[in-house]
Order: structure tokens, then sequence, then C-alpha cells
């Protein structure tokens, strides 16, 4: 009989619940990796409502940190009982889209179409991370090795919301003393203020309707805070650039009102950079628009991932350029994950990240 592990399971929309599962097999190219700490994202929730599909009884969960148990016979350059991280996107490097550039879409054409985000596949495709156990594919190309004195909670964050927040900022293309608007400031909204002033962004703007995360979003970088509940958002962003619009918005929430709202505010050849989930048709006013002929740039990211985004991204934290530490707000054991979804996915108690302490 195989041996077991716990794990979190997709049941069917509105459950997710802790199942016994044999831990995974790894081919040659594979490792497998004890994990010690992982999290509860945004798009798990809205796998938990059954907005975004996956086969029933997948195992969740895509922001892996832990140790390397057993490596397959083809990986080379890493030891058993190293700690080390994982992209939530975990490309081949073989594909098509990866070798042309486009990493995060990894796997995504094929004879009948084009399937997009292929690169996602722990919690997604294959069995996730929100278990004791996690098989690892294509480790040679993903698996980051943590460096030392960094804790899990520090860089718990680079497999998904870090990458992505950042990725959020670098397709904007901010440049040194560029106006940033970044709506909501949720956990990958506050990732993309901190790559906002990494990038050397000279006005960053922050939306929210939660003081305690417009609070947060301060200590990341920015220098203005609006609440949406008290002032006109698009009003005041145009009085605060003297009526030039930002150069750049990033959306982190996707939501029909807050696209809409950074596509009002970017200047004529301004970016509007979107990281959010939508789970609706989206409109495009037309006047906001332009009737297309604005000079704006709609540009979506999805999370960058592999060995090398993953060592950058850990680079940053271990200089000390920042700190998403205080991001983790909440913390429970792999066993009260239901609880945690719960917390999470009703925005409780100024939860911004739950770290989920596995083993």
């Amino acid at each position: 009989m195989p041996a077991m592990m716990k794990a979190a399971v997709f049941v069917e929309p509105n459950r997710i619940e802790i199942d016994d599962r044999p831990i995974p097999d790894i081919g040659p190219n594979d490792a497998l990796v004890r994990v010690t700490t992982t999290t509860i994202c945004g798009t798990d929730v809205h796998i938990l409502k059954g907005e975004y599909p996956v086969e029933k009884g997948l195992i969740v969960g895509h922001e892996p940190v832990g140790v390397i148990e057993k490596l397959g016979a083809n990986v080379q350059g890493y030891q058993e009982g190293q700690r080390v991280i994982a992209g939530a996107i975990c490309p081949s490097f073989t594909s098509y889209a990866c070798q042309d550039g486009c990493s995060s879409q990894d796997g995504g054409h094929h004879a009948h179409g084009y399937k997009p985000m292929g690169g996602w596949r722990f919690g997604n495709t294959i069995d996730g991370a929100q278990a004791e156990y996690l098989c690892v594919p294509d480790a040679q190309a993903n698996l980051s090795p943590v460096p030392d004195g960094l804790t899990d909670d520090q860089v718990l964050m680079c497999p998904d919301i870090m990458s992505t927040g950042f990725a959020g900022a670098e397709s904007a293309s901010i440049k040194i003393g560029d106006s940033v608007a970044i709506f909501a400031q949720g956990p990958i909204g506050l990732c993309a203020t901190a790559g906002a002033r990494l990038r050397g962004a000279g006005l960053i703007i922050a939306v929210d309707g939660v003081d305690e995360r417009l609070d947060m979003a301060r200590k990341m970088g920015a220098d203005v805070t609006l609440n949406f509940r008290e002032v006109d958002v698009v009003s005041e962003i145009f009085k605060l650039t003297g009526g030039r619009g930002v150069d750049a918005s990033i959306e982190a929430l996707g939501l029909q009102q807050t696209f809409e709202q950074a596509l009002r505010v970017i200047k004529p050849g301004g970016t509007l950079s979107s990281l959010g989930v939508y789970s609706e048709n989206l409109t495009i006013p037309l006047d906001a628009f332009c009737a297309g002929l604005g000079d704006h740039r709609i540009v979506t990211s999805l999370c960058p991932g592999g060995k090398e985004r993953m060592r950058r991204l850990m680079q940053i934290i271990d200089s000390g350029r920042v700190d998403l530490g205080p991001m983790v707000t909440h913390r429970y054991p792999l066993e009260k994950i239901v609880d945690a979804y719960d917390l999470f996915s009703h925005q409780r108690d100024g939860v911004l990240k739950v770290a989920l302490e596995v083993l």
C-alpha cells in the first residue's frame, strides 16, 4: 500500500476539503518536494466558487516552499534536503511558447487551437501545493534554492504574488519618474506597488476601499493613497497629475469598475497593465477608449515562472530592497485549511495572506 499524505482537494464548487492521498511518484525529470509552507491565492478562491473550472478530485494550490525529498534521475545540480521554491507557473522551456519568449503560456498551442495559461500546472492541470508533498515537473527548470537566512514567510510570495505583481509593473514599462495608479491593494496590488517603486516611478497612487490595505500600500512604496469610498478616484488622479493622467495604471482585482477606472486615468499613449482574473465579460467604454484612437496600450500578464525568475525575486528580498513578510497576516496548519479558505474567501479580520504551515 502506498505511503499517504494529507492534501486539500477540490470536491465540487464551494467544497475544498482535506483528504488522504498517495504521496506522488516522480519521473526522471521531476522532483518530490516536502512542502513546509504554502498559502491560498485569490485564484484558488475562484476555483472554490466554481468560477474557474478544474477537475474534481484535483489537489489545489500553486505556491510551494519546501525541501527536496527525492530527485529524478535526470535532475542535476540539486541535493536532497535542500530548501527550495518553485514558481506557480512551472514551464518546460521546450514548448513553442517558451521558445518564443512567453514561458508562462507553455503548452498553450495544440492541434485544436490555443489554450491559454498552459504554464500554470500546479492546482490547475496537475496536483498542486496545498499538500504535504508535491511533484515538481521539469524540476531542473523550476526548482530554485532558497538563500541561507531567508525564512519561509519571506519567500512565500515569490512563486506567484510577487512574480505577478512585479510583472504588472514590468509590463507597464514604467520609467524613472513615471506616474502610476494601482487599482486594488490586495496581495497582488501591493506587490505591483512595490514593483512600481523598484522600477523608479516618481508618483505612485494606490487605490482601495480598505484603510488597512492603504496603510500597507504606503509601506510598499505608495506616495498617495485614495479610498474609493471617500473620493472620486478618477477626478482625484487627474488633479494629482495636473490634468495629464498617469503614464501607466495597473488593474489588480478583475472587476469591470476597476478596469474601467484604470483605463480612464491613463494619459494619451499610456498603458493599462491588467493583472486581474476576470469572471465576467468586460466592456470597454467608447469615450475612455477614445474610439480606439488614443494610442493606448492594454497589456495582460500571467505570473512569470522558472528558476531564474525565482532567483531574481529572492535576490530582491535578500538584498533588503523589499520586505513582503508583513503581508502574512494569519497562520493555519494544513489540517485547518477549510477554515483558512473561509477566512480568506470572505476577506475577514484584515486578512492579506495566510501561511499554511505543513510540516
